[in-house]
């Protein structure tokens, strides 16, 4: 009989960046932690995975991410966000504070955490606001929010328009060492906008999003980042613009970091052009040269991580007229495969190199345990086959939303595994909810 605290993944590639391996071989957990070996005994007792054939990686750690409650929920639940993270590889995510009401009080921060603790079968860290509200008018109890566990300050999906209260968030954020993530966007730029303003916006007859309106706001966070000396991180960049000015601000020593989403590295704005809303997103896509100055940037260092900004939304929220339908898509489910196409298949680096930009990258951003397999770190393990393709059908996806441009089509990389702690919360198709009793389910189940 196996003993559930007991782990032992047999003969597949192991991939651990941080780590610098990457051979054939076993990883070894006992009691939720990596050991580097098992005694006799012990082998006895272990539950074996059969991992030949397959890639085995630290569990994936995404810094982006809405889980949408509380307040939110016929878009997705804690729980249900955390299927999709598990179904995708993801062991860690970063929840983001524009629920309703926001988190940017530490109640709100201890309903999720006790939330995440009942219900998620991952790992979950909250951000908590800039502001209160997320208004932009008053700064956030930021000690008190940093006294509930939250592992960063953000008001994502609002850009924080004042220059000198971000200022001072920033000044406050340092003395608890807490990194500011901000949504680059100039507001007064961007009312009505639906999509990047330039040639398809023209010929489609859509209100434009000027790749300006996100410059500006990064050229202020790396101004404010150097003068205050605070850790500021960009989310979701996608102008190469920005690309350029984070390159050109690292290079002088400024502690600024930035990630890059799934979609913003394989898609173009005119992939709007039959108006399908599942590619509206915030910031929107760019142009080709935009997407190539990303992956670019992604490569030499510029930009840190892959983050997937996983955005569920109902389909009856999206099935309107493209001005009307909200921003974003989901992400958790596809971000391997998506990152592997454009990357790995489409020959821009190795596999180590993608999985280090979902690993041991963003768990060092954020302070964060995991992102590797060495001795003593958390058993937060993904197995996969980054050649495998498969159809991201509606009867496969664990999120409560299926908003997605790649909803129906083929998908090269798929995830066979996913254990958090040492504990198998994913194996092929089917979640391990928690809860005493709970059996067992697919995707379909849940639906």
């Amino acid at each position: 009989m196996s003993d559930t605290n007991i782990l032992w993944i047999k003969g597949g590639r192991v991939i651990d960046p941080a780590a610098q391996r990457d051979a054939v071989g076993d990883v070894f957990a006992v009691d939720g932690k990596i050991v580097k070996d098992l005694s006799p005994e012990q082998r006895k007792k272990a539950r074996v995975f059969d991992a030949k054939g397959l890639v085995v990686s630290p569990g994936f750690v995404d810094i982006h991410v809405h889980l949408r409650e509380p307040g939110q929920t016929r878009k997705e639940t804690i729980e249900t966000g955390s299927w999709a993270a598990a179904a995708g590889g993801v062991t860690s995510l970063v929840c983001m504070p524009n629920t309703t009401p926001a988190a940017d009080n530490p109640g709100a921060i201890q309903w999720i955490l006790s939330t995440v603790r009942d219900r998620a079968v991952v790992r979950v860290y909250p951000s908590g606001c800039i502001t209160v509200n997320r208004e932009g008018q008053k700064l956030a109890p930021i000690g008190s929010l940093h006294k509930a566990g939250v592992v960063a300050l953000t008001d994502d999906g609002s850009c924080v328009q004042n220059n000198e209260i971000m200022r001072r968030a920033l000044e406050y954020a340092k003395m608890f060492n807490l990194p500011v993530m901000d949504h680059c966007q100039d507001a007064h730029m961007t009312d009505g906008a639906v999509m990047h303003e330039g040639e398809w916006s023209l010929r489609l007859g859509l209100h434009g999003w000027p790749a300006a309106a996100e410059d500006i706001i990064v050229q202020r966070d790396i101004v404010l980042a150097e003068t205050t000396g605070a850790h500021m991180h960009l989310q979701h960049v996608s102008s190469a613009y920005a690309v350029d000015a984070i390159r050109r601000a690292k290079q002088r020593g400024a502690h600024v970091t930035a990630e890059v989403t799934p979609h913003h590295l394989a898609l173009t704005d005119e992939c709007l052009r039959d108006y399908d809303s599942n590619f509206k997103m915030c910031p929107p896509l760019r142009t080709q040269a935009d997407r190539e100055a990303l992956i670019g940037g992604l490569l030499d260092g510029t930009i840190d991580v892959i983050a997937t900004d996983h955005a569920p939304h109902t389909d009856y929220e999206k099935d309107v007229e493209l001005a009307y339908a909200p921003f974003g898509i989901t992400g958790l489910e596809t971000c391997l495969p998506i990152s592997l196409e454009v990357l790995y298949h489409g020959g821009r680096c190795g596999l180590a190199q993608v999985i280090e930009y979902l690993t041991s990258k963003p768990a060092r951003l954020l302070n964060l345990p995991g992102g590797t397999l060495a001795e003593g770190a958390p058993a937060d393990i993904a197995i996969f086959n980054p050649n495998e393709t498969w159809v991201y059908a509606p009867e496969t996806v664990f999120s409560r939303s299926q908003n997605s441009p790649w909803l129906n089509k083929p998908l090269k990389g798929k995830v066979h595994a996913t254990f958090v702690g040492g504990q198998c919360v994913f194996e092929d198709g089917k979640i391990f909810p928690k809860g005493e009793g709970r059996e067992p389910m697919t995707a379909s189940q849940q639906h």
